[in-house]
């Protein structure tokens, strides 16, 4: 029996599950100015992705590259989520000057 694709579907889940919270907690604590932190993130695993021999090591770093670069879009919607009164604003953000 071939496991690949229910590892690699069960990762994806996972993955998904978990960075949904996360990216919640990175737009309080950071404001959405946090992006390019995903954006190196995403494309080193992408990167990773490619010369990694082992096929779901391969697969599950491709996973995990679009999902950090769908973060992106995700933490510019969790702002106007935020802006709509959806999520709590962190009220301690306003005291850091914007540089």
């Amino acid at each position: 029996m071939n496991y690949s694709g229910i590892i690699i579907g069960i990762f994806a889940f996972l993955i998904t599950g978990i960075f949904h919270p996360i990216v919640i907690k990175c737009e309080y604590y950071f404001s959405e100015k946090i992006w390019p932190l995903f954006l190196i993130a995403g494309l080193a695993c992408a990167f990773f992705s490619l010369i990694v021999e082992d096929f779901i090591i391969s697969c599950m770093l491709g996973i995990l590259s679009f999902v950090l670069l769908w973060c992106i879009r995700e933490l510019k919607e969790q702002t106007k989520r935020v802006e709509k009164g959806w999520f709590p604003k962190n009220p301690k953000r306003n005291l850091i000057p914007d540089a």
